[in-house]
């Protein structure tokens, strides 16, 4: 039994790039799916096997979607244009939480600033 004997040497998966184009995309959102608990709850080899057959899955969605649509606001020209232009709606939260900033919650437009 010496083939479980060489760690990191086995590949868990089909070859990403024996996949036809529909099962490689369902791979990749079920590793995209199961990120969280592995990173949060895994063992460091599980994360350690995650993290290399992700790249590997993502490695070969972009060998074959070279030219594959970019959002403009997903790039640095895009995030420098939102930073830059200062015309963000006041209530236009950003991220998940928000500004973040106190002084944001203090005064924001449910309340009225301290006199």
């Amino acid at each position: 039994m010496r083939e479980h004997d060489e760690r990191g040497t086995t590949m868990t998966g089909v070859d990403p790039g024996r996949l036809d184009d529909q099962q490689l995309m369902k791979e990749l959102e079920t590793i995209h799916r199961t990120r969280h608990d592995t990173l949060l709850y895994g063992s460091n080899d599980a994360l350690r096997a995650h993290n290399e057959r992700m790249a590997q899955l993502e490695g070969e969605y972009l060998r074959r979607n070279p030219r594959r649509f970019v959002a403009p606001g997903r790039t640095r020209d895009g995030a420098r244009e939102r930073a830059g232009n200062g015309s963000r709606d006041a209530q236009t939260p950003v991220g998940k939480w928000g500004s973040g900033s106190a002084a944001d919650r203090e005064s924001g437009p449910d309340r009225s600033p301290s006199a």
